[in-house]
């Protein structure tokens, strides 16, 4: 169980890192490239744009593991609740 978990994790975590590159590469870098390095401009985007997505993914993660402790902590309520009836 807990090899499919970190497994999933590192699914899910590839999958996160692929949609950052592609939302922050087309927010960022102009699709006709006129020189072969970054510009200034564009590192400043980029660095920007990664750190809101992290900033996002961490607080979603946060508050999906927030509502899932408040589900586990309401299930046990009522099962506790039902087994006493």
């Amino acid at each position: 169980a807990q090899q499919l978990a970190a497994e999933l994790e590192v699914e899910m975590m590839a999958d996160m890192y692929n949609r950052m590159t592609q939302a922050c590469h087309r927010k960022c870098v102009p699709p006709l490239y006129k020189e072969s390095e970054l510009s200034k401009g564009e590192c400043v985007c980029l660095d920007r744009c990664v750190a809101k997505y992290l900033e996002v993914h961490e607080r979603m993660g946060k508050k999906l593991t927030e509502l899932s402790l408040q589900d586990e902590e309401l299930l046990k309520r009522m099962q506790q609740g039902t087994g006493t009836a």
